[in-house]
């Protein structure tokens, strides 16, 4: 049996349109965009799109399916162009048959994204053409020429992005602000980049700062701000949480300092900014403008902050718990609540009149309400103290064996090393990601590792170092600390040795 072939040459190599019928006439759109909201960037959007309508409409082959365009929005993300989301989603409804832009960087900058829509409408048969680069994504060459020409575009923005980094170091190097908004308590000039104390909101920070340093947390202190109607800097009657205190008393500003360069840019496509952990330079200015908090009260403020920070995990914390309270005053973190065990905190009312009250308080009262402690009572300071001394002159006339056996207990106490013994530990263990970080600098220098691998390995080091730094930091105020209570608790043994009258 024959079999013969025959051959049905193909007469459309035109593409397939949303009824599978070929047409001539093609629905074309056209896409425009400008980045910034300068004078020049808007009339050139305007022109941009006064050049297109003209174009589409000349053309007895098109009609025009709309002009797509995007006024002041950055072209490294897709997903932050209304207006190019709403040109790909009319692309997918069969909508349009062509797309007509400036060039490459007008359509987007990132590599990622242009090959992603680019194939994307490639399946939906929606051709782009760039008019600069003279590219088709439809013809054969059109998408290794767009691959060739979008890396270009990416690496444009790439170098961009670090002459305006640089720009901007040379800027703070130089002292002038950068970057910096207003903040509570504090008036911010645009035009003469000065900034001016806001003596309304001013008088909030000095009230943050005054009851932090006798003792109380943040979500206490937010409370109060509530109750007594003040805002906070971003103008809401609620304080959300112990977050916006906290970051009032981190903030260097109220003693009159400027710190620039707190966070920088992972990647300028993405946008990702981080905290600066030491990744960056940061640039310090003291005394730029006039303060609202003493430098020895923002200085007792961070050794709090810091106290009160200490890590779950921590060598100086094993049974992980943090320490509640500061210790500043003589019964901090000594007084505890006899309906429901919370410690007791201090509490001043009346500071600056002549009826000021010194109490102590449960702090699940305080921090819950009363309803979570309801039989607790504020207790005056002077009944404490009067209460301590009896029981230190019942102590003085007691048993000697019971003066005895406490005085055992303050010298366990005072000989107690521990606290140094785990500093000394934690400096072996920096070390230690110290020597592994050279050698892994080194190994890099010496091209023996792989790009990918050492970048990952350089990461985890460096995030364990900080960690370790930080840990230190915090294990070094509490040693301090500790040195201070011994040097009284030598006092006070002394002192009980000899049976002396308090």
């Amino acid at each position: 049996m024959n079999t013969k072939v025959k051959v049905i040459k193909a007469s459309n190599t035109g593409a397939r349109n949303r009824n599978a019928l070929h047409l001539d006439l093609k629905c074309v759109a056209a896409y425009c965009r400008v980045s910034t909201d300068s004078k020049d960037q808007l009339e050139s959007y305007k022109s941009q799109v006064d050049y297109y309508t003209n174009l589409i409409k000349n053309n007895k082959n098109w009609t025009l399916a709309d002009i797509y365009a995007d006024e002041a929005t950055t072209g490294t993300t897709a997903t932050k162009r209304a207006d190019f989301m709403r040109l790909i989603s009319d692309c997918q409804n069969e909508d349009i048959d062509m797309i007509i832009t400036k060039s490459i960087s007008r359509f987007a900058r990132n590599t990622l994204d242009i090959l992603k829509y680019v194939r994307l409408l490639k399946e939906n048969n929606v051709g782009v053409v760039f008019e600069e680069e003279n590219i088709d994504t439809l013809t054969m060459n059109g998408e290794l020429l767009l691959t060739i020409l979008s890396s270009v575009a990416q690496q444009e923005v790439e170098n961009t992005s670090a002459h305006v980094k640089k720009g901007l170091k040379m800027k703070m190097e130089k002292g002038e602000l950068i970057g910096f908004q207003g903040c509570l308590g504090y008036d911010y000039d645009p035009i003469t980049k000065s900034i001016s104390i806001n003596e309304e909101e001013a008088k909030i920070v000095r009230y943050i700062f005054k009851r932090y340093l006798e003792g109380n947390g943040g979500s206490v202190i937010g409370r109060e701000l509530e109750e007594q109607g003040y805002l906070t800097p971003r103008g809401k009657t609620k304080w959300p949480d112990t977050t916006t205190v906290l970051g009032i008393i981190k903030n260097e500003k109220y003693i009159g300092d400027i710190l620039m360069g707190k966070t920088f840019t992972v990647d300028p496509i993405t946008k990702r900014r981080l905290a600066n952990f030491g990744e960056s330079d940061k640039y310090h200015i003291e005394n730029h403008h006039e303060p609202i908090i003493s430098r020895e009260d923002f200085e007792k403020a961070q050794e709090i902050r810091l106290r009160r920070a200490q890590n779950k995990n921590t060598i100086a914390n094993k049974d992980r718990k943090k320490e509640k309270l500061s210790r500043q005053y003589a019964f901090s973190s000594m007084l505890e609540c006899g309906f429901c065990g919370e410690i007791l905190s201090r509490i001043t009312w009346h500071t600056s009149s002549i009826y000021k009250k010194i109490n102590w308080q449960c702090v699940r009262s305080t921090k819950k309400g009363k309803k979570y402690c309801p039989h607790s009572k504020e207790i005056q300071e002077a009944a404490i103290e009067k209460a301590f001394v009896e029981s230190y002159r019942q102590l003085c006339h007691a048993d000697s064996t019971e003066i005895d056996d406490f005085l055992k207990i303050v010298e366990e106490e005072i000989n107690d090393n521990t606290l140094v013994k785990d500093l000394k530990k934690l400096e072996n263990q920096l070390n230690r990601i110290i020597s592994q970080e050279r050698k892994l600098v080194d190994l890099h220098l010496e091209d023996s590792i792989d790009e990918e691998v050492y970048a990952k390995k350089y990461k985890k080091l460096t995030k364990q170092k900080e960690e370790l730094l930080d840990e230190k930091k915090t294990l070094e105020l509490t040693i301090k600390d500790e040195n201070s209570i011994k040097k009284r608790l030598k006092k006070f043994k002394k002192v009980l040795e000899n049976r002396e009258i308090i």
